[in-house]
């Protein structure tokens, strides 16, 4: 049974108002501003995208790198449900974890350029095979390609939910972009400790852009809220990746969320962190080469509830 507080229905992708109103043709220019002295992501690396340089921190030129895209049934169910949620993840990423998971995307060149037009294309192949929703993952270094994705698919018949999976390390100004374009934000709130932030992923400003974005998109959307089916359909559900002896972190994130975003912000409270990437074997990290021990996983659950948080994802296990 649904709680009516955080039911929507009915509901309508916010990108067909934004279209309709003619604020779209808008926020098209503004993107290719952007992408032309590259400020799309915190780290403001003033590279000419629409010459197609290939420089900066994500390495990034005019088109988006795409690694994959499919049904995906292994996200939170409010996402995935029984027909998966249409993922598309990018290749590349304006963070530099030590323990990515998908570093083989994240930090090399997997996958191909692809115009606007062509990913529109997959969209609508994934809407035709029933996802739920179109589910970008690592966008934040490809936010004007992502306003240029959605203004190709719109004409096409996209009509699906746009979910926004990041990393929080997003600048406002792209968020300004994607206001009325975005139904579901979802970041992961990394770390709060900035020397955490900056020994880990190398952004010491991590934390400092992450309370700020989340703060943007929560205005923006406020608290998850889904359809008659449980199938979220605008909001924010925040992801936390419980990381081994990091309790004060999450402790300091879960408070932050309860007491400046809101108590009925729903939360993931993931516990799927393994040694990868650089830290296995690396003395450097040796804090961290190891993975979180149940009792660190329940004072992490713990800590929430103290903090007022209540809407935890109930971890269903993955139909696929």
């Amino acid at each position: 049974m649904i709680d009516q507080r955080f039911l929507i229905e009915p509901f309508e992708a916010a990108y067909l108002e934004t279209w309709r109103s003619g604020r779209l043709d808008d926020k098209l220019a503004q993107a290719q501003r952007e992408l032309a002295d590259c400020t799309a992501c915190p780290r403001s690396c003033h590279v000419d995208r629409m010459a197609d340089e290939h420089t900066g921190t994500c390495r990034t030129g005019r088109y988006a790198l795409v690694a994959s895209a499919f049904p995906h049934h292994g996200e939170e169910w409010c996402l995935r449900g029984t027909h998966g949620s249409g993922t598309v993840f990018f290749g590349r990423c304006n963070l530099r974890c030590v323990f990515c998971q998908n570093w083989d995307i994240s930090q090399q060149d997997a996958g191909a350029e692809m115009d606007a037009p062509s990913i529109a294309t997959v969209m609508i192949w994934l809407q035709h095979r029933g996802c739920h929703n179109i589910n970008f993952v690592t966008p934040e270094h490809v936010v004007p390609q992502v306003v240029e994705i959605v203004a190709a698919a719109i004409p096409r018949g996209l009509r699906l939910p746009i979910v926004y999976n990041t990393s929080a390390y997003d600048s406002l100004d792209s968020l300004a972009l994607l206001d009325g374009l975005v139904d579901v934000y979802m970041p992961d709130f990394k770390f709060w400790n900035t020397e955490a932030a900056r020994r880990l992923a190398r952004a010491a400003d991590y934390p400092e852009v992450a309370r700020a974005a989340i703060a943007e998109m929560h205005r923006q959307v406020g608290v998850l809220r889904f359809g008659p089916d449980g199938i979220a359909r605008r909001g924010v559900l925040v992801r936390h990746l419980v990381m081994p002896g990091m309790l004060d972190d999450t402790t300091a994130i879960t408070d932050w969320l309860a007491t400046e975003i809101s108590p009925d912000t729903y939360v993931n409270l993931m516990g799927q962190y393994r040694p990868e990437h650089r830290v296995p074997g690396n003395p450097r990290y040796a804090d961290i080469d190891r993975v979180p021990g149940p009792h660190e996983l329940e004072a992490a659950a713990a800590a929430a509830r103290r903090a007022g948080l209540w809407r935890l994802d109930p971890h269903r296990p993955s139909e696929s």
